[in-house]
């Protein structure tokens, strides 16, 4: 499972941890991390197959164990960010946009619903009317053919 996180110190030695601020839902879904829980001594978790430097305060994507207690892999997040800024933040897409795009596609759905319960609506009537014309149909045709017979 992938995470957001930032690159901590901790206690009287220096080392270095990961604090948990997001974790990956879906490819395009990221939900923050509501205790921030941090993963201790990240240096000798991932050892030397980290592919860069290591600082405090550095956002990086960790790679983790459904159980968080082992970091498979450590990238920068630098790129990542800088691919949501160009791909949201240069469009002029902003959270409110966002919301007014989702509160416009609720209308828009509900709209939808609401058509669709009035064209059913309508085929009811016009089926119960066609059974009527049937069944008025069919009493003029036996009172034709009892006018006939008498």
């Amino acid at each position: 499972m992938f995470y957001l996180a930032q690159i901590i110190k901790y206690g009287i030695s220096g080392k270095l941890g990961l604090k948990l601020l997001a974790s990956q839902e879906a490819e395009h879904t990221w939900i923050l991390v509501s205790d921030r829980s941090a993963i201790l001594d990240v240096e000798t978790t991932i050892g030397d197959r980290c592919p860069f430097t290591l600082a405090e305060g550095l956002l990086v994507l960790a790679e983790l164990s459904p159980d968080c207690c082992q970091v498979y892999s450590l990238h920068n997040a630098a790129d990542w960010v800088m691919e949501l800024v160009q791909t949201y933040l240069t469009s002029g897409i902003t959270p409110l946009f966002l919301q007014q795009e989702m509160e416009r596609a609720e209308k828009w759905r509900q709209t939808l619903t609401l058509q669709t319960q009035e064209l059913s609506r309508r085929a009811l009537e016009v089926e119960a009317r066609r059974e009527q014309i049937q069944a008025l149909e069919t009493n003029v045709r036996r009172e034709q053919e009892e006018d006939e017979t008498s």
